[in-house]
């Protein structure tokens, strides 16, 4: 179990205005100014979920992951992960955590994955019996068999992240920190990295705290969200409450082959409509619906009689339209 409380951490960062004068001054004086990372955080997590921790950029995401794992000491509050202080005991601690970060890497660049992969065993003090059973099931689940001999420098952003979390999972951790695991990787690689957390998490239990700005990594990993803005938690709660919360809109597109439908102020007062906009292929028009207004069927119904219809769809707001609408409500 996490459980974090009153977590707070400060930063000094210098400042100073562009110029050379400005320069020559801040190396006689230079300026700082404190930047609030996290003030006064707190949440618990229990084991075996899988939460998204979202945010705009420089909200605290990345603070929260290097404190939770013993990286950064905070100025205040306390943390325990399965009974332990992070940053006091970070042996022990980080025999059982793995974490992965998107834009940093614990593979070396010039040796063979494999090697990597050893040394990696030897830092952790893995038994050999153990290693050679997680290093073949992580070798099968992300497809590493043909290049376990490469330099991490000469495979791909998609390969070397295969690779990266499967380093993190060598020593079979109970909890898994990924700071934007997908960044920057095909639809292929995306879709083969969601799996594997999944099938990790259902097989081994393993808990999952997962910062992203691709909110088909959260729909697709997580049913509860964190979300934090300025260094506070502004939100926690689980995903669908989210979405119904905040997405009471229906998009419904419609493909026409008869005239195209006018809307008119009478018929914009009947589907009450929030906002329209038209395809730049010609014969589509989609309408969003308050649905807290009107129903469905009867926006179908007004539209069918405007126009004879080949084809509907009807949508809900998507999750990106929610965590927008969610920073705008918190001003971050």
């Amino acid at each position: 179990m996490i459980e974090v409380s009153h977590i707070t951490k400060t930063f000094q960062v210098a400042r100073r205005s562009a110029g050379l004068k400005e320069a020559m001054k801040a190396f006689v004086h230079r300026e700082y100014q404190e930047v609030k990372a996290l003030d006064d955080i707190s949440f618990t997590i229990e084991d075996g979920e899988m939460v998204g921790y979202i945010g705009p950029n420089g909200a605290g995401k990345s603070s929260t992951i290097k404190v939770l794992s013993g990286i950064l000491t905070p100025d205040g509050g306390n943390c325990l992960i399965n009974g332990r202080v992070p940053w006091k005991e970070r042996v022990r601690h980080v025999k059982e955590i793995g974490v992965v970060f998107g834009q940093r890497s614990q593979l070396w660049w010039d040796v063979p994955i494999m090697d990597s992969f050893e040394l990696i065993k030897d830092i952790y003090q893995v038994e050999e019996k153990a290693y050679k059973k997680n290093l073949e099931e992580l070798t099968e689940l992300l497809d590493l068999k043909d290049i376990l001999r490469t330099p991490a420098r000469q495979l791909s952003l998609g390969q070397r992240m295969r690779c990266e979390i499967g380093a993190s999972l060598l020593h079979n951790p109970k909890i898994l920190f990924l700071d934007e695991p997908t960044i920057g990787l095909d639809a292929v690689s995306k879709i083969a990295v969601r799996n594997f957390i999944l099938e990790r998490n259902r097989d081994h239990g393993t808990t999952v705290i997962l910062t992203t700005h691709d909110m088909q990594d959260i729909e697709a990993l997580t049913q509860r969200i964190l979300l934090i803005g300025k260094g506070k938690i502004l939100l926690d709660g689980r995903l669908e409450e989210v979405r119904e919360r905040f997405s009471r809109d229906k998009l419904i597109t419609v493909q026409y082959s008869g005239k195209k439908p006018v809307l008119r102020d009478g018929m914009r007062e009947a589907l009450k409509v929030r906002a329209t906009k038209e395809s730049a292929i010609e014969g589509i028009l989609t309408v969003a619906v308050d649905t807290d207004i009107l129903k469905v069927s009867e926006a179908i119904a007004c539209l069918t009689s405007q126009t004879e219809i080949s084809d509907i769809s009807v949508a809900g707001t998507s999750l990106d339209d929610v965590v927008v609408q969610l920073y705008k409500q918190y001003e971050i």
